[in-house]
């Protein structure tokens, strides 16, 4: 487990090989729960090479020192993240 936000991670590997790769990470919330939103790429094992890029948000708590995995949200597709986007600005954007 990681002590601090910048060191938690997705990148996972299995016999050698990595299953998940992260490609960038974004911090959103800092604290004793922390919000962080990645994207990555699972290994295909069949087609032997990475598939399209996919998102997740992730919720950790910070207890004993170390964060812990407390829920997550995996975002399906390119497609679907547009839409979460267009939603998240039309709300925004309506607040006063």
């Amino acid at each position: 487990m990681a002590e601090t936000v910048e060191d938690l991670t997705i990148h996972y590997e299995e016999d050698g090989v990595v299953i998940v790769k992260e490609l960038d990470k974004a911090i959103l919330s800092k604290g004793a729960w922390a919000t962080v939103m990645f994207r990555y790429q699972q290994w295909e094992k069949g087609k032997k090479e990475y598939g399209p890029d996919r998102y997740t948000i992730r919720r950790y708590r910070k207890l004993q020192g170390e964060y812990r995995a407390q829920g997550k949200f995996n975002i399906s597709s390119a497609d679907q993240a547009g839409k979460i986007i267009k939603v998240l600005q039309d709300w925004t954007m309506t607040e006063s």
